[in-house]
């Protein structure tokens, strides 16, 4: 008999997969449907993994309410799914009275938005708090409440938060058909799924799925490149809190910022692009935002970029999040333009999307044995390199894996490794492993360790090692043996 499922959600973006660990506390039979091969293979692998305070949202927007929610559960949220997050704080940098102006209306925005804490700041305690920065800047709006996360660990841990607690996921199928119906059926190829309620949490695609249904859906997603530069871990300290410029109508404008795992991010643009999946990245894009970068803090060391990457946003045609049931079909639920503030909205826009499914018709019962962990038995195990001496040496007299090291740029062991490729949702692939370990993600960018992940990896899924892949469908690393 085929399974229908209570809901099925497509995409495994931050908001399918908050989605799927808020259902995943209720009597309910849960799927998530992706394109990639894994979570976080969109947007999320690559924003500001900032989480914004709230402040820069129009009042009165569906986008305003959820930020300032979702950024007041993500300390707990982090804390319960063993997710680095940082609460740094964040500047928004004025350079000059015109600039100043707006720290005002922002202020007063982010007030209105339940914003706590919020304040400007003058010259002077300004350049004690980042004495890195630009001598020209004059004033900030200082947000206690903004903080760091890593998106796609955090992605990560919903998403087998959820499956620990029996939800289902299903990689490598990009949906093509969508029928309505009391039961819809969701179609990727030659897979088919059934479920009596569906949520649309397909990112800078949410705006087609959405038409699958109904033709007639009038938002449209317009898809904006923003491009990125990450620095070694030895500029980590250039600056403590995110530095933002005063935004524009294209965005929250170029910043800096550290990142959790200690390096320093610069950028983001924001481009039009003709194709959603345009990812790539631009000598002149990367001379904008080291322009950027330099205007908020002259001093920042270009030189010791260790790699760039882009990410396309969902911008929707009516500048707000929309959750709401189709007009066609009341058990299809879309969520569409999820961009930025996204990631610090995902806790509350997943608990908006409850309730909006509730209101469509979806019973909840509580579970009896819901584990509110990443794994099994409680807490994930710290990665090797966070540990004691002492830790280190009784881990690696117990599991001696954990005493060879494959990643020297990031110490990251075998032991870690064998545990990202066995965990729930575990790694297939070189990259599924550098998201879930960091592994190739230090100065030498994988040039020293991928070969060895590679080995592990065949080894332990059992295929040959020209079956090992970069990240999925079209990046092999071997494509056989010479003569």
């Amino acid at each position: 008999m085929e399974q229908i499922y209570d809901v099925a959600i497509i995409g495994a973006g931050v908001t399918g997969a908050m989605l799927a660990h808020k259902l995943a506390k209720y009597k309910l039979r849960c799927a998530v449907i992706e394109a990639g091969c894994d979570v976080a293979s969109g947007a999320t692998r690559a924003n500001s993994a900032i989480v914004h305070a709230g402040f820069d949202a129009a009042n009165g927007t569906l986008k305003a309410a959820l930020n300032a929610k979702g950024c007041a559960q993500m300390p707990e949220l982090a804390h319960q799914l063993d997710v680095p997050y940082k609460n740094n704080t964040s500047l928004v940098v004025a350079f000059g009275e015109e600039d100043e102006q707006t720290l005002n209306v922002l202020l007063e925005r982010g007030r209105n938005n339940g914003v706590p804490g919020l304040r400007i700041i003058g010259k002077k305690e300004l350049h004690e708090l980042e004495p890195n920065l630009s001598p020209d800047a004059t004033a900030a709006l200082l947000a206690p409440t903004a903080g760091i996360i890593c998106p796609y660990e955090l992605t990560m841990a919903a998403a087998e938060n959820a499956c620990i607690n029996g939800c289902e996921f299903f990689f490598n199928r990009r949906v093509d058909a969508i029928e309505a119906g009391d039961v819809i059926t969701v179609r990727a190829g030659e897979f088919s799924l059934r479920a009596r309620y569906v949520a649309n949490c397909a990112g800078v695609h949410s705006d087609e799925l959405a038409r699958m249904v109904d033709p007639d859906f009038p938002i449209r997603l317009i898809p904006r490149r923003g491009e990125y530069m990450i620095l070694d871990k030895a500029e980590g300290k250039t600056a403590s809190a995110t530095l933002f410029m005063v935004p524009s109508k294209a965005g929250k404008g170029i910043l800096v910022s550290p990142t959790v795992d200690g390096n320093l991010l610069v950028g983001p643009n924001a481009h039009e692009v003709s194709c959603k999946d345009d990812t790539s990245t631009t000598a002149p894009g990367l001379d904008e935002i080291s322009a950027g970068a330099r205007r908020l803090v002259p001093s920042v060391n270009l030189r010791a970029v260790i790699t760039s990457f882009s990410g396309v946003r969902p911008t929707p045609t009516t500048d707000d999040f929309h959750i709401q049931p189709s007009v066609k079909a009341k058990n299809f639920l879309n969520l569409v333009g999820i961009e930025s503030p996204g990631l610090a909205s995902s806790p509350a826009v997943a608990d908006y999307a409850v309730d909006m499914l509730v209101s469509m018709g979806l019973e909840l019962e509580k579970k009896d044995n819901y584990n509110p962990y990443r794994t099994e038995n409680g807490h994930m195990r710290k990665p090797f390199r966070e540990l004691s001496d002492a830790e280190k040496a009784e881990l690696c007299k117990r599991e001696p894996a954990y005493g060879k090291i494959i990643c020297r740029c990031e110490t990251i062991t075998e032991g870690d490794i064998l545990a990202a490729i066995h965990r729930p949702l575990g790694a297939k692939t070189i990259d599924m492993v550098k998201l879930r370990t960091r592994a190739g993600m230090g100065r030498c960018q994988g040039g020293f360790c991928s070969p060895r992940v590679a080995e592990l990896l065949s080894r332990e899924l059992n295929v040959p090692l020209d079956a090992i892949t970069k990240r999925g469908c079209g990046s092999k690393l071997l494509y056989g043996k010479t003569k």
